[in-house]
């Protein structure tokens, strides 16, 4: 079918808009490949000094290596968490839902300097600043609501009579649960465990507040554009790109293949 003029239109437009969100992106590429002791584009010439230097530099691999940490925890604790209040919220029926909701929801309409400066008041008092398991306490707060709109929406899609048919051949509810209920929404389940690695793994906000000298890798990016600015930070920041495009992918391609085997 041949497209309206109106279509058309609509299709470039976004496509412009893509390309300006998208510019960054070329100048960061060459930039982490370039040969200058500084950051210049366009490169005079290209090498893999820089990556290199980031594979031979303890405290990057470290940064690194501890930002995926906190992000593994983070999705195993945001899951622990939201799958339980994401059924309480849609099937449940009890006073203050509405409210319930809602909070779960906070963290993505308060800002989030405002939220470090209260964790940070409160895991002083707790002696949290510095460690790895305070960072994933703070993160998940931030995660939970991805988790419950993931798996709120999975759940809102279910088909409860698949539920009630192995019920009614003498499953128990928590059996029922184990084996039919959360088979299913596997696809929601790793959607939102991806997108809770993906907000801990590129949250800095909280980071310089809760991190202290054990930094993340937002963290040590953030810290290194203060101290100097060499490639090398394009050359990290090439890592980060393509480490998150990879689990975007998974999320639309390992989610959409489960929800598939799943009918």
């Amino acid at each position: 079918m041949t497209r309206s003029p109106g279509r058309r239109l609509l299709a470039a437009t976004v496509g412009v808009i893509y390309f300006f969100l998208m510019l960054p992106l070329l100048v960061v590429f060459p930039i982490s490949l370039s040969s200058a002791p500084y950051l210049q584009f366009p490169p005079p010439g290209l090498s893999w000094q820089w990556y290199e230097r980031y594979l031979d530099d303890p405290q990057w691999i470290d940064a690194t290596w501890r930002s995926i940490t906190v992000g593994c925890g983070t999705a195993a604790l945001a899951l622990l968490l939201g799958v339980p209040l994401a059924f309480s919220l849609v099937r449940g029926r009890f006073r203050g839902r509405a409210l319930v909701d809602r909070l779960a929801l906070a963290p993505m309409i308060v800002p989030t300097i405002i939220l470090s400066v209260s964790v940070y008041g409160i895991f002083a008092k707790l002696k949290l600043i510095g460690t790895w398991y305070g960072l994933v306490l703070a993160h998940t707060v931030l995660a939970l609501p991805f988790v419950v709109l993931v798996l709120s929406a999975g759940l809102r899609d279910f088909d409860r009579a698949l539920e009630q048919a192995a019920e009614g051949l003498g499953a128990s509810r928590w059996r029922t649960l184990a084996r039919v209920t959360l088979p299913l929404l596997r696809p929601s389940l790793v959607s939102a465990g991806l997108l809770a690695f993906i907000s801990s793994f590129d949250e800095l906000v909280v980071a310089l507040f809760l991190a202290g000298t054990n930094m993340t890798l937002p963290k040590k990016m953030f810290d290194n554009i203060l101290m100097e600015i060499d490639p090398t930070i394009a050359a990290v920041s090439v890592i980060q790109i393509l480490l998150v495009s990879i689990v975007l992918v998974l999320i639309g391609r390992f989610g959409r293949g489960l929800r598939d085997s799943a009918r």
